[in-house]
């Protein structure tokens, strides 16, 4: 009789692109920690499944930060491609192909299919309103544009979104508008500007919303966006702008989210064109391949619409599926690097093995669009009981007693044991695929526990060598399926596990395969966490010298107090609106409440540390930080002499 052969699945899977002009953050790692795992678990499984990501490089941002730092967007994304390249690496990551979207492969397939897109007729051009820079004689987009938010009236607040109240709006409404190119106040101006037809995908995507793999919620929440007064989307921005210019066009160039996901396409041809794959095939309609996306939920609306109508556009084949999760909190709050919760990746690997961030992410993650927290002191507890005092334990324990028989394993093996580990390959299975990564992490560590409480019952300390032998090399077998289970989340230490058991990498195929022969000597493969430390908390008594470049990077701006007022369910703070000169406004908590009352603050001077990194606190955004002294007589604010002037440097 023939065995009917399994059927090899091709898959194309992406994450969602991290923007070029800042390190990685944890929530980075936590989509990238996600999608690993699936595409793994896929290879493991038999299945040929590669995985592209590449680095958001165009738009408003990346010329911004650029030209804060004095260099070219060019050199920017340059720089922050080999941090974020070797950041992944770290957590290890494995993309089939890492890429950048400042590519001429983006290049041409944004051409593509825009040029698809027109003629199918789903182009238009509309003259719209737009803020000017009269100083810098160019358009303002929304992030170059600060201001009092039109709801609340909060103060130096976004042209797209209120910090505050959470409003978003369009840049125009925006009260006070301010150019923080110039500091100077925009005119309003028309232009010309190129829209891509949404309402006519209306058809196309409703039946992608009901045809592909998404989260309930999502689909919902996209069912419901598609249903209000859907209107054509603006896709072009004037020069100058970083990105590839629009063809045919004079100084028109794509909006970021046009080529942002086009990247996708962009990174597998990269890598396609040396592996015998054509990129048209992979994507045409009528593509073997499934494609999946990996996203978080704030940018949800972009592939859930936008994506789909530009690839049927061009009669490119749509995504299978959209896979979205929530976002990370860092001990139940937002990630903040004043409360030592804003740590980079890099920075935590330094600290911990990412192997165990991995693990715990995993233990954390479903297939539910859920927030997910990574609490120090859950972290710790979890890495301890679950990878070091159960699965490892296996092997530790067990190691001693084999080591008596010169490291050979024995075929006299609980067979029963063995089996019931082995039965539970299609639940292990199915919960990958279905990336409830929480329930299946539990599944495992249940496994782990009843095979050391199988060596607890028979206690090979009790037995003679030979017994002790066949009972420990049965715990070592039960150690080998259950770290073929786990590869995925853990690959590294699956790696050195399999070193530790002379063997090659296994698949889901390899479980009943019984070891025979010798094995090495175990040594141990991941270390007790002690209590974290983060980088705020250390104690600095001995390392707070820093050298003159140092302190000249520190930025520091005479200011003027122009309102202060109390701070609703604050006890300590006072919000701040500073006059900085030429630099325009700021926003700044201030925990002074207990030694001075707004009235007596109305123009103070004081210094302000201006290229402080923004707060995101619960009541809004701090920008900056404003000098004091302190002792136990209260609080002092530090002021300049008389003659100095708002915006003046401090020197």
């Amino acid at each position: 009789m023939d065995i009917p052969t399994k059927k090899i699945r091709k898959i194309l899977v992406t994450q969602a692109l991290p923007y070029a002009n800042a390190p990685l953050h944890l929530g980075h790692i936590l989509e990238a920690v996600q999608t690993d795992i699936w595409t793994r678990f896929q290879n493991l499984n038999g299945n040929e499944c590669l995985f592209f990501c590449a680095d958001d490089t165009h738009g408003t941002p990346v010329m911004l930060k650029a030209k804060e730092m004095g260099i070219s967007p060019e050199k920017l994304i340059n720089d922050v491609f080999e941090d974020h390249k070797s950041t992944y690496e770290r957590y290890d990551i494995n993309f089939t192909n890492f890429y950048t979207t400042h590519s001429d492969e983006n290049k041409k397939y944004s051409e593509k299919i825009y040029l698809e897109a027109k003629s199918n007729n789903l182009i238009s051009k509309e003259v719209v309103e737009q803020l000017y820079d009269e100083k810098e004689k160019m358009f303002l987009s929304d992030r170059f544009v600060k201001g009092s938010c039109p709801k609340c009236g909060a103060p130096d607040q976004h042209g797209d979104n209120c910090s505050v109240c959470g409003a978003s709006y369009d840049v125009l409404e925006i009260k006070d508008p301010i150019s923080i190119l110039s500091g100077s106040k925009p005119i309003k101006k028309q232009s010309e500007h190129i829209f891509f037809d949404l309402p006519q995908k209306i058809e196309t995507l409703n039946k992608f919303l009901n045809e592909s793999n998404l989260q309930k919620p999502i689909k919902n929440k996209l069912k419901e966006w598609l249903s209000d007064d859907l209107k054509k989307w603006d896709i072009s921005r004037d020069a100058p702008y970083f990105g590839f210019k629009i063809p045919g066009e004079d100084n028109k160039y794509f909006y970021v989210w046009v080529d942002a996901p086009i990247g996708y396409i962009a990174s597998m041809d990269n890598w396609f064109k040396d592996n015998n794959l054509n990129t048209e095939s992979v994507w045409s309609s009528e593509s073997e391949y499934e494609i999946y996306h990996f996203i978080g939920k704030d940018i949800s609306y972009f592939h859930g619409l936008f994506w789909p109508a530009l690839l049927s556009s061009a009669n490119l084949k749509l995504p299978d599926g959209i896979f979205v999760h929530g976002f990370l909190t860092i001990n139940g709050e937002k990630m903040s690097k004043s409360k030592g919760t804003g740590i980079m990746a890099k920075e935590f690997s330094e600290i911990c093995d990412p192997e165990t961030l991995r693990y715990y992410f995993a233990a954390k993650l479903n297939d539910k669009v859920e927030d997910i927290d990574l609490n120090f002191d859950d972290y710790v507890q979890r890495i301890n009981s679950d990878l070091v005092g159960k699965y490892l334990n296996i092997a530790s324990r067990s190691a001693s007693f084999l080591k008596k028989n010169n490291n050979i394993i024995s075929t006299n093996v609980n067979s029963e044991l063995i089996e019931s580990l082995i039965k539970e390959k299609g639940n292990i299975i199915n919960l990958y695929e279905e990336r409830k990564y929480s329930k299946l992490v539990r599944l495992i560590m249940d496994l782990a526990d009843n095979v050391n409480k199988y060596i607890n019952e028979e206690a090979p300390w009790k037995k003679d060598l030979d017994e002790a032998v066949d009972i420990c090399s049965t715990a070592i077998n039960a150690f080998k399926i259950i770290t073929i289970y786990l590869n995925p989340i853990i690959p590294k230490i699956a790696k050195n596990a399999y070193k530790f058991l002379n063997l090659k990498n296994c698949s889901f195929d390899d479980l009943d395969k019984l070891l025979s022969g010798q094995i090495d000597n175990y040594e141990p493969l991941l270390n007790r966490l002690e209590p974290l430390i983060i980088p705020e908390e250390k104690d600095m008594e001995n390392e707070n010298i820093i050298d003159i470049k140092q302190f000249s990077s520190i930025d520091l701006r005479v200011a003027k107090i122009l309102k202060a007022e109390d701070v609703d369910g604050a006890d300590k703070l006072l919000r701040l609106t500073l006059d900085v000169g030429d630099l325009g406004t700021r926003n700044v908590f201030a925990g002074i409440k207990s030694s001075y009352k707004p009235k007596e603050l109305n123009d103070r001077m004081v210094i302000l540390v201006n290229n402080l990194a923004p707060r995101e606190m619960k009541f809004g955004i701090s920008e900056g930080m404003v000098l004091a002294s302190s002792n136990d007589d209260g609080i002092f604010l530090i002021s300049p002499d008389e003659g100095a002037k708002a915006g003046m440097k401090v020197k």
